[in-house]
């Protein structure tokens, strides 16, 4: 099989498809656009992607890409713990530029504040592409914010360890395919994954739309709005539901609910989630 994920090898994505498949192709693309449409137009069986960091909140590229532009379906779900060090040819180098991805930067503000306050911040595809960088440029006085994984990849020192603001920090990767597949990986759980739209014309629409799973008491972990981009003040909501045994035989009622209120209810997946350990 081939699995597309965002790379390139030494991403926090990459360490999550190693992790899921031993044996299978791996094939890096440069963001998160180029691995969505990798899948829509059949160049790989699975599409691996972050979908949310506990700190930062929703990966939106991921999430207004799928709802948009795919009919891609969510089959599994993996939950990374993430540890962010800053990396350096050596440990002693001036550094005057810290490369990274967005969200690796953005969970790492508050320390490259207080530790260099005058070096530039500068984005990447992801945070293994800022350690091959820097990796590429030994004479110059750069940093990355990158994974242990990518520190060996690209035999890069580790300045600092853990350098990210919050402890417990998390990223939420979403697996892109046609079938369900088990995976040799702790289970926590099963999720469904919903994209709403409300009629314009419905007076309490979203208290409506979330109460067919409230008084059904279905448990829902997740709910955000996203810009339906049609015009100013028009959403579409994504919800997460806990899909337990016991909620597995009302969500179907609450579906049909849902369309005798006119809202538009798309099953984005119905799926497991896993936990990994960071490599």
């Amino acid at each position: 099989m081939k699995i597309a994920y965002l790379g390139p090898r030494g991403s926090f994505c990459s360490v999550v498809a190693e992790a899921a498949f031993k044996t299978d192709e791996l094939i890096a693309y440069e963001t998160i656009i180029d691995v969505i449409e990798a899948y829509d137009e059949g160049k790989c069986d699975f599409a691996l992607i972050p979908i949310e960091n506990s700190t930062e909140g929703t990966v939106n590229m991921s999430i207004d890409k799928i709802f948009h532009d795919s009919e891609a379906q969510v089959v599994a779900e993996f939950v990374l713990p993430i540890s962010q060090n800053l990396l350096a040819i050596s440990q002693d180098r001036v550094i005057e530029r810290v490369y990274s991805h967005p969200q690796a930067l953005a969970q790492t503000r508050a320390y490259l504040r207080k530790f260099y306050p005058e070096a530039q911040v500068e984005i990447t595809a992801s945070t293994s592409a800022a350690a091959e960088f820097v990796k590429k440029h030994p004479e110059l006085p750069v940093a990355a914010v990158a994974n242990r994984y990518a520190a060996k990849r690209y035999d890069l020192a580790i300045v600092a360890e853990n350098i990210q603001d919050v402890a417990g920090n998390s990223t939420r990767f979403w697996l892109l395919g046609e079938q369900k597949k088990a995976f040799n990986l702790r289970q926590a759980g099963e999720k469904m994954s919903l994209a709403l739209t409300l009629p314009e014309n419905l007076p309490g629409a979203l208290h409506k739309a979330i109460s067919v799973f409230a008084w059904r008491d279905i448990d829902m972990t997740k709910i955000e709005s996203r810009p339906l981009k049609t015009r100013l003040g028009q959403y579409f909501f994504i919800i997460d539901l806990v899909n337990n045994e016991l909620n597995a035989a009302k969500i179907p009622f609450a579906l049909e609910e849902l369309a005798s209120l006119g809202v538009s209810a798309r099953v984005l997946g119905n799926y497991a989630f896993y936990s990994i350990e960071e490599m």
